[in-house]
């Protein structure tokens, strides 16, 4: 019965219409709302649709699925561009609506690949390499728009196990071909019994592997930490009145953490260059505070490097997180928000409307061989803002570090679930690296993230709020830190590669 259903839905014309519907509702399986055992049900159905079409077929309904997902995933832009960026309503609306196509062709292309090359064929062990295989290149083609990945939905199921070995690639790996076991278990009961020993395999092994500790924390070197959130409103962030109250809040908020081994501010907490006389005067305070109380201090701030200037005297800006007091080191931030800190193709979009004009977006990209911040006698990995999104860049700057620190302003994305999406991936990262993370950011969510991916402590969101709480450098290394993303990829694409392989063959 279930047979004939599929294959009735897969042959019915409102079959992309379906596509689209089950897109749009797999981001209830991510934070806020870990409705995991959805995405076995979506992307599952999913790959039955994309089952015995033309390259046509699969690729419009491959790209509605994946339209669906990300205007439903991020909507929250409508958000950042319509309630702090002054975009009109329908100009919002049509700009969340190009990326969620944009975004969706990725599906759409892989739908097509899917069919023309006949995976479908064997799509137990095709479908979910070519799936996981597209979610990787959204980390690094035209820059990257790291989100909405499968594995993130399976933080807290029994798949978490195999995080710090395989990473959020792994686990999207696995949940899909378990999605489409159970898919097929559905399909031909008891004939198919093969197929739900794999998938309780997969599961049990996960489960198995969440008692192995990878990386042990050094509890006789703690470093105690006090996190301040200013809850500075986002709409009067970076307007010249409020500079002064921006820094008498942070001033104050921070009067009783001298003393603790690092206080740390979210990123551009202080809201003006580093080379302007008031942010100077001010930091050489902040910073006498720190040494007073032999603490670390580090803040994300906008810095400009005058020593450099362009044929104009522009300096180049960066998005900075500097450490001071009983600390010292700059870090530069690598991978920058498309129209938030710089706007592709400038010189058509610059003064269109006022979103493309803003002050702030015109940064710089760092340097990738950026040195860890010193704090104290340890040495801090820095992200800043949606850096922690990329698995490999995080690793890689958490590669000689004690801990990970990721300074971030969800400001911009008001109620919506981004900040929640935003804390879940850091929880990924935690677990992918087995180090403590420190989350400080302007309004929630900052938090305390153990090298398990657990939350030890937060901040209620949409408060000025000191959060204080003590991290632990780590002795040992995950899978994932030694090897990366290349198991994985290795795995999917050798599995494509057979495929193909024994096709050519017969």
């Amino acid at each position: 019965m279930i047979a004939a259903f599929l294959s009735s839905i897969r042959q019915s014309r409102f079959a992309p219409i379906l596509a689209f519907v089950l897109g749009g509702i797999t981001p209830f399986s991510l934070a806020p709302y870990h409705l995991w055992p959805l995405a076995l049900v979506t992307i599952g159905l999913f790959s039955e649709l994309l089952s015995q079409q033309t390259a046509k077929q699969a690729a419009w309904r491959g790209w509605c699925f994946g339209t669906g997902l990300w205007a439903a995933g991020v909507w929250w832009l409508f958000v950042s561009l319509h309630d702090y960026g002054n975009t009109p309503t329908w100009l919002a609306i049509l700009m969340v609506a190009f990326v969620a196509t944009l975004m969706g062709s990725f599906t759409g292309v892989m739908g097509f690949i899917y069919s023309k090359y006949r995976f479908d064929r064997r799509a137990l062990l095709t479908f979910a390499p070519l799936f996981m295989l597209f979610e990787w290149l959204k980390t690094w083609l035209f820059t990257g728009f790291p989100w909405l990945f499968t594995g993130y939905a399976f933080i807290d199921s029994a798949l978490v196990g195999y995080a710090p070995i395989l990473g959020v690639f792994g686990l999207s790996l696995l949940a899909i071909i378990s999605a489409q076991c159970l898919m097929t278990l559905a399909k031909y009961g008891t004939k198919a019994w093969s197929y739900g020993v794999l998938a309780a395999s997969i599961w049990l092994a996960g489960m198995g592997l969440q008692y192995h500790t990878w990386s042990k924390s050094d509890t006789q070197k703690p470093l105690t930490v006090s996190i301040v959130q200013g809850n500075i409103p986002q709409d009067v962030k970076w307007q010249l009145e409020w500079r002064d109250k921006t820094l008498a809040i942070y001033k104050k908020l921070s009067q009783q953490e001298w003393g603790r081994d690092l206080v740390i501010w979210p990123e551009a907490a202080v809201p003006m260059f580093q080379y302007e006389e008031e942010a100077t005067v001010f930091l050489t305070e902040m910073e006498n505070n720190a040494l007073a109380g032999h603490s670390a201090f580090v803040t994300g701030i906008p810095y400009a490097d005058i020593q450099h200037l362009d044929a104009q005297g522009i300096p180049p800006f960066y998005n900075s997180m500097a450490a001071l007091g009983e600390g010292y080191g700059l870090y530069f931030k690598q991978r920058l928000v498309p129209f938030g800190e710089y706007i592709p193709f400038e010189s058509f979009l610059r003064g269109t409307i006022a979103f493309f004009n803003r002050d702030m977006s015109s940064f710089s990209a760092g340097d990738n061989r950026q040195s860890p911040l010193f704090v104290k006698d340890y040495r801090l990995a820095a992200a800043i803002c949606y850096e922690i999104a990329y698995p490999e860049l995080t690793r890689n700057n958490a590669e000689k570090a004690d801990f990970i620190a990721t300074l971030s302003n969800d400001g911009w994305f008001g109620h919506s679930i981004a900040p929640h999406q935003h804390l879940q991936m850091v929880q990924m990262r935690a677990l992918e690296t087995g180090k403590w993370i420190i989350r400080a950011t302007n309004n929630g969510v900052s938090a305390f993230i153990n090298p398990q991916g657990h939350i030890s402590q937060q901040a209620p969101q949409f408060k000025q709020a000191i959060l204080r709480g003590t991290v632990y450098a780590t002795q040992g290394q995950t899978p994932y830190s030694r090897l990366g993303n290349w198991p994985v990829l290795l795995l999917s694409f050798g599995l494509l590669a057979w495929v193909r392989w024994r096709a050519y063959r017969s």
